[in-house]
Parts: C-alpha cells; structure tokens; sequence
C-alpha cells in the first residue's frame, strides 16, 4: 500500500515522502496514530501544491536574501569603541554589537548568529565579515573599527 507519510519516522522515512508499505502497518500502526494517509489521487494533489509552495517560498527567500547581500556591498559599517595606543581593543567587537550597528545605522535587522566570525574583533582597522544569509548565499560586510585613545 502506498502512503504519504504526515511525520517523520524513524527507520521508515521522512514528512511528505510516499513510500510503499504493508497494509497491516499502515492501517494498524500509521493510520490510527497519524502519522500517514493514503496515498490516493486527492492527497497525492494535496502534497503536490504543499511542495510547490513550499518551493515557492524558498525561492523568494532566496531572492530577498541576494538583494540583501548586494546591498550589504556598499556598505562601511562604522563602529566605534576605546583602543589603547597600540591599536588593541578593550574587550572585542562581538557578532552582537555588529547586528545592533547595522540595525542602528543602516536600518538592516539581520540575527547575530549569521555573523561569520570566528572569535571577537580585537584590533583597529577595516574588516570584511561573512553573513550567510540564506543557503547559498554568503553577504561581505566590510566594518571600519574606529579606535578612541583612551
């Protein structure tokens, strides 16, 4: 019997896939528990627009995130922060205080978490961060950090 599974099941498949399977596990097990229907013409329909919308909204997804990321080009994000004389920071440039510059100054609101950056930004100067914004799509943010003597 061919069902469409609604949840993920261990050893047997994922959500949304159609698999074969025997009548007895799926009207004894699958069935009453919910975690599959019949694969018939009307929900094999069903599944088939559920697909496409759901390829659909990761196709704009895709495109919004690519925008963003063009935009992000052209951007200098200044910050600010005390320096010793030798161009040290007091503490770091953190992935938080980059999401809150860039919401603060460029009206962007991107999650901290994006931020590729593998440790604190400890020293004065210009530097480019990768965002991964979306799969597949990686943003360039070029920071200037702008040391205060203190």
């Amino acid at each position: 019997m061919k069902v469409i599974l609604l949840d993920n099941i261990k050893g047997v498949g994922k959500k949304d896939e159609i698999i074969n399977t025997n009548d007895g596990y799926a009207r004894n097990f699958l069935f009453p528990k919910k975690l599959a229907i019949e694969a018939n013409t009307q929900n094999l329909a069903k599944l088939k627009s559920k697909l496409d919308s759901n390829e659909h909204k990761k196709m704009t997804e895709k495109q919004a995130a690519q925008e963003i990321s063009k935009k992000l080009e052209d951007i200098m994000l200044k910050i600010t922060v005390k320096a010793g004389e030798n161009g040290k920071i007091f503490g770091g440039v953190t992935t938080k205080e980059l999401s809150e510059q860039l919401k603060k100054q460029y009206s962007f609101d991107i999650d901290k978490k994006k931020f590729e950056l593998k440790e604190t930004i400890k020293t004065v100067g210009i530097v480019t961060v990768n965002l991964k914004l979306y799969e597949g799509v990686i943003g360039k943010l070029k920071v200037h950090i702008i040391g205060e003597n203190v």
